[in-house]
């Protein structure tokens, strides 16, 4: 990936079945393994328009429709486990009490989770609970009608094809692997290449594209296409109607057309014409331009994200996952991303970066708080609560960008974590519990809006320095940046004189959280012995360590222990704040400069490693409170309300839809690729 991506929950670690004390709704919808399902509600929905309420309509059907991509991107075997569990589930006659039986059920919820068989996070393959045996009894008594069977293929070739998939801890063991290895595309399990391809020839295939490429405008080689190799040859197979993943494609550009007559101005309907286009086309220099429609619409309401945008998943971070967030503004919270946007120029000039690495002038700062109406792809279930796009720097330069806070989001995360224990149990003292209590909503929000309004947007890079320099830590080192930038400016007196802090120790809130999170909290979301592998994560942990091991000297933070347990506690606030600011100025030099030796050693030294006995005691004071350390939603159901003549009257929101339920219906009204897409 090149510039920006989206942020994960910063911190929120797990929730407990939550009933909101103001409106009865309940948040909690399930939990299983390491997974807590939640619903968002959507407030506001009723007072709009209905021409608004269609168009989000039809923008959260496309958000739907091109579910089946993301599951056959991250494996290729992916559609074909989901859709033969569903089978065994929906026709399975047997005892739904027995253990083996249950344990399929807990594996298809986490296939459903993940969108495919890998973990979400930790990206390593899961571990089913049932047997080889269990699942070929299973699958032999399916109907052969409802399987996913290759032509001229048996039952029997099927089950034989698929056990390894699902049981072999040597076959497709990881989803995506980061590092570590001499060949990250032949190690990782994802989709994104096929044929045998080596990473040496990915890198020989698109350093010879880019020969001759306008630098100052460059394509973004690689985003919309799964490269294979045929005949000795390495050949794109690009994602488009009419190629690699067409149906599910189509039927997107259904829905995007049927959203055109609800448009809410011309530039919306050029916005939607143009991804149309991009579509039909599989063109990147249309998508750039579709990009520059989307990042300059600042007057429309309604909004969304559709399209092949981020690349995490992709070991060289050139690949881009399927996704979609359908939302409308939220104008009242919106005042405080408005001004946060409005003062750009001060912070990009007041930031504690080289002068070089600075933008003289910066434009087209736009940032508002979002509704979410719908999540799809690479955003459902897990969703990010922050969104700041184009990733393409040189639209970021001429353009600007677009940044976004999904507020329905953080507040269900928010209302799901009261009394949990969790502060309880990790939180070294009354005094930063009370001010987490007092100022934590607001100062996650806060820095949810300066990493993504400004943090992503800052900056520059240097004259023909390769966007993708930094290549499989170019995720890490961006999330880095953004967080830093926010961490920086969240102490900042600027922020109580703009009117976006009550006091000058509201940050310390947000500060503390962060670096326990990052140095502690997060290992619940790893195995014990395994490293740190999801970006977001190593970012966190990248900052949490730095900053403890360069404030030793100054006691800025200690690892305390009481009555054996290990507490952080931040000593000195406004050195750490400082460090954070040191930290922001070498992680700008090695993005704006391209260095990627230097951007590597930073992820190696603190990114990846675990201390072994912290983790394990983590582990086990977590696991006494019962909590789930994953979040994901359900989407609510939008339904359309017609009259006798069948004209549409209204749309309307229905929250009390299950996860398997929901899961089950995606499954068999939004699935439309074939089963093996090779």
């Amino acid at each position: 990936m090149t510039a920006m991506t989206m942020t994960a929950c910063t911190g929120r670690q797990a929730e407990t079945n939550a009933v909101s004390p103001d409106t009865g709704f309940n948040y909690v919808v399930d939990q299983f393994a390491d997974l807590e399902i939640l619903r968002y509600q959507v407030p506001g929905f009723e007072s709009l328009s209905l021409r608004q309420k269609q168009l989000l309509y039809h923008l959260s059907e496309a958000a739907l429709m091109g579910r089946d991509i993301f599951f056959d991107q991250n494996g290729r075997y992916n559609l074909a486990v989901r859709r033969t569990l569903e089978a065994i589930y929906t026709s399975y006659d047997g005892d739904r009490e027995d253990p083996q039986f249950k344990a399929l059920e807990v594996y298809l919820k986490r296939v459903w989770f993940s969108s495919g068989i890998h973990h979400h996070y930790a990206l390593d393959k899961f571990v089913p609970g049932f047997t080889p045996d269990f699942f070929k009894e299973c699958v032999m008594k399916v109907d052969a009608a409802k399987l996913p069977l290759r032509d001229n293929q048996s039952v029997e070739q099927f089950v034989e094809e698929l056990s390894p998939v699902l049981f072999d801890p040597k076959v497709m063991p990881k989803r995506s692997v980061q590092g570590g290895t001499a060949d990250l595309i032949q190690a990782s399990s994802n989709n994104y290449y096929g044929g045998g391809i080596s990473q040496a020839e990915v890198e020989d295939f698109y350093t010879r594209m880019k020969e001759g490429q306008d630098t100052i405008r460059p394509i973004s080689y690689g985003l919309n296409s799964r490269l294979v190799k045929e005949n000795g040859k390495a050949v794109e197979k690009v994602w488009k109607v009419g190629g690699l993943y067409s149906a599910a494609i189509e039927k997107i550009v259904e829905q995007l057309e049927l959203a055109l007559p609800f448009a809410e101005n011309e530039a919306q309907k050029a916005i939607i014409s143009k991804l149309i286009e991009y579509y039909r086309t599989g063109d990147l220099k249309t998508f750039d331009a579709y990009s520059i429609l989307w990042v300059e619409d600042t007057a429309s309401e309604v909004d969304f994200v559709n399209g092949f945008i981020e690349t995490y998943g992709d070991p060289l971070g050139m690949k881009a996952s399927w996704e979609s967030t359908v939302n409308f503004i939220n104008k009242e919270a919106t005042k405080r991303t408005k001004v946060i946007s409005e003062n750009a120029q001060w912070f990009e000039d007041h930031s504690p970066v080289d002068k070089r690495f600075k933008k003289e002038q910066v434009k087209g700062v736009s940032a508002k708080v979002i509704t979410v109406t719908m999540l799809g792809g690479d955003c459902y279930p897990a969703t990010p609560i922050g969104i700041n796009l184009p990733n393409a720097d040189w639209i970021r330069r001429d353009h600007g960008s677009k940044s976004v806070t999904i507020e329905n989001i953080t507040e269900a995360y928010d209302k799901a974590s009261q009394g949990n224990g969790f502060n309880e149990e990790f939180v070294w003292s009354d005094t930063e519990r009370d001010a987490i209590k007092r100022y934590g909503f607001l100062t996650d929000n806060l820095h949810t809006d300066l990493h993504e309004c400004l943090g992503h947007g800052s900056g520059k890079l240097l004259d023909n320095t390769d966007p993708g320099a930094l290549k499989e830590n170019s995720s890490t080192l961006e999330e880095t940046r953004a967080d830093l930038f926010g961490l920086y400016y969240l102490a900042d007196p600027k922020l109580v004189e703009l009117g976006l802090l009550p006091d000058g120790d509201a940050y310390k809130a947000e500060y503390y959280k962060y670096i326990m999170n990052g140095l502690m909290t997060q290992l619940v979301r790893i195995e014990l012995g395994k490293d740190v592998e999801e970006a977001h994560m190593r970012n966190r942990q990248l900052i949490a360590k730095w900053v403890y091991e360069k404030g030793k000297a100054d006691n800025v933070i200690e690892l305390k222990k009481r009555d054996g347990k290990t507490y952080v506690v931040v000593n000195d606030y406004p050195r750490l704040r400082t460090l954070f600011g040191e930290l922001l100025a070498e992680i700008q030099r090695v993005k704006s400069e391209g260095d990627y030796e230097a951007g590597k050693r930073l992820v190696e030294d603190y990114a990846v490693k675990i201390d072994p006995e912290l983790h394990a005691e983590v582990l086990e004071r977590y696991a006494k409170l019962d909590l789930a350390p994953y979040k994901g939603f359900v989407n609510p159901v939008m339904r359309e309300v017609k009259d006798a003549n069948g004209t549409v009257t209204d749309i309307v929101l229905d929250y009390t839809e299950g996860y398997v339920e929901q899961m089950l219906r995606y499954g068999r009204d939004y699935s439309y690729l074939p089963t093996y897409n090779d």
